[in-house]
């Protein structure tokens, strides 16, 4: 089976659509992931769910897992509120990695070597300038484990 088979529509969001809304499409639609377009209209990056929860999680929280345990519930219950205000953007990475981006004839071995590597839940799926879908983590492990 190929790229092209095993793709799906995928939502996509631009590196200015605010975190929080972002969050949300993540939460609402169970994503793993979400594919970043740039202003060309391809995939600039993806953005996996837990790059939006690094930005959102304090920093001292993220370099002692201790001190998470001495904030209070209702104001630990409401960590994602960080990110009222940022833009995907500012979820990324700073340094670039490659991204997981795949042709419509790459291999099941080759989407996964892809996601192994890249640490992405998901792989954009590319023919030509057009985005043609993703391919998730999910739905790669359910096709190999049918075999």
């Amino acid at each position: 089976m190929r790229a092209r088979d095993l793709a799906v529509e995928f939502p996509t969001v631009t590196l200015d659509t605010p975190a929080l809304e972002a969050a949300r499409l993540l939460a609402d639609r169970d994503l793993p992931g979400l594919i970043l377009i740039g202003d060309d209209g391809l995939p600039h990056s993806i953005l996996p769910g837990t790059q939006v929860l690094r930005l959102a999680v304090p920093a001292y929280c993220q370099d002692d897992p201790a001190l998470a345990r001495v904030v209070d519930e209702a104001h630990a219950d409401r960590f994602l509120h960080r990110l009222d205000g940022r833009t995907v953007r500012q979820c990324l990475p700073e340094e670039p990695r490659e991204l997981p981006v795949a042709g419509p004839q790459a291999t099941v071995l080759e989407l996964a070597s892809l996601m192994a590597r890249t640490h992405s839940p998901l792989v954009a799926v590319v023919a030509g300038k057009r985005l043609i879908g993703a391919v998730t983590l999910q739905s790669l492990l359910d096709h190999a484990l049918q075999l």
